[in-house]
């Protein structure tokens, strides 16, 4: 058996052995490599891809065969990556992470006319309105392609909004001349990402396919709700010990304030909550006999009463100034529109 296998490599071209040699090295070089679908792809799109990805990856075209061989026998133990080697593939190496190489491919993605007997990758449907088409043999043409299609105001127009051919079908000749005609590209062209691999692990397009508005949404939500609890729980952190002090200072000094604690830091809040309390005493008092206070507090409360009539009365008064500025306004507004009107007849 090791004799037919040695006989058989002895028999490989040396081209074929310097390609696998190149893609082994590649994949040393580099700490991440992917398998991208190039089918479809017509090569001078190809070329320009390759070279707008020069400055983050390296794009390396080569048989399924030899890439195969290549992987089987990388040091770094990534075999399992021949699962994702189907149909027309490539290989793109990058020293970037595999989520910002995802998007960036997808990104690069161009939309494209559908060809004839492709198969329709989702529900293509035309949308009613009007065509940039004269009247003319290309309405009989729409029509045959299952477009309802008529002429309005010299124009030709769609009609009536329409699926044309549903996921999954084959894409007709006819169909498929008249979308490109309307530019009506329902396919995407790029570089399609199969997998990638890096330090061991096999990442696919439905796990680095993420939305990053949602992610860092979720991630400020996070973060304020650590804080929250960090800051209910008293737990003392770099981020949040200015706002445990600062909540530990206002409640020892409404604590002093409600056990009437004598330090310097609150005596004018007790000696104001004091006096708000004497004031309502005394008011109490004197509701029930005027000569039970004396000239000076009568003056107190004289002075109290009338600053709380003048705080009541001021309320209605502002809303009525507010009311008329905005009838004023409103009066200046239709004026300026008649103004306007007899301006312009």
């Amino acid at each position: 058996m090791m004799e037919e296998e040695l006989h058989h490599s002895e028999h490989i071209p040396q081209w074929k052995k310097q390609e696998i040699e190149d893609i082994k090295a590649l994949i040393e070089k580099y700490p991440l490599f992917g398998i991208v679908g190039v089918g479809g792809i017509p090569a001078k799109q190809l070329q320009a891809m390759r070279r707008e990805l020069k400055d983050v990856a390296v794009l390396k075209v080569s048989r399924n065969t030899l890439v195969n061989r290549a992987l089987e026998g990388s040091s770094k133990d990534c075999s399992e990556m021949i699962d994702y080697l189907n149909q027309q593939c490539a290989l793109i190496f990058t020293n970037e992470n595999p989520f910002k190489l995802y998007k960036l491919l997808e990104q690069s993605k161009t939309p494209s006319p559908i060809k004839a007997g492709a198969i329709a990758p989702q529900d293509i449907k035309v949308e009613k309105g009007p065509t940039s088409f004269p009247p003319g043999p290309i309405l009989g043409d729409l029509q045959s392609a299952g477009i309802p299609a008529a002429i309005d105001a010299g124009k030709v127009v769609v009609s009536q909004s329409k699926v044309v051919t549903e996921e999954g079908n084959v894409v007709s000749q006819k169909l498929a001349s008249m979308l490109a005609r309307l530019e009506i590209f329902p396919i995407e062209v790029g570089l399609d990402l199969h997998a990638v691999f890096e330090d061991g692990s096999i990442y696919t397009p439905d796990v680095l396919a993420i939305d990053n508005d949602k992610y860092f949404s979720d991630i400020a939500a996070a973060s304020r709700q650590a804080f929250n609890l960090a800051v209910n729980v008293a737990y003392p952190t770099t981020a949040t010990i200015s706002t445990l002090i600062s909540k530990a200072s206002s409640q020892a000094i409404n604590l002093g304030i409600n056990a009437t604690v004598l330090e310097p830091e609150i005596m004018d809040s007790l000696l104001g909550k004091a006096h708000s309390q004497m004031i309502s005493l005394a008011s109490a008092v004197s509701a029930n006999n005027e000569d039970a206070v004396d000239e000076d507090l009568k003056s107190v409360l004289g002075a109290a009463a009338q600053s709380a009539a003048t705080t009541v009365e001021k309320q209605p008064a502002e809303e009525a100034a507010e009311e008329e500025v905005e009838e004023e306004e409103e009066d200046a507004e239709e004026n300026g529109m008649a103004g306007l009107g007899a301006l312009f007849g």
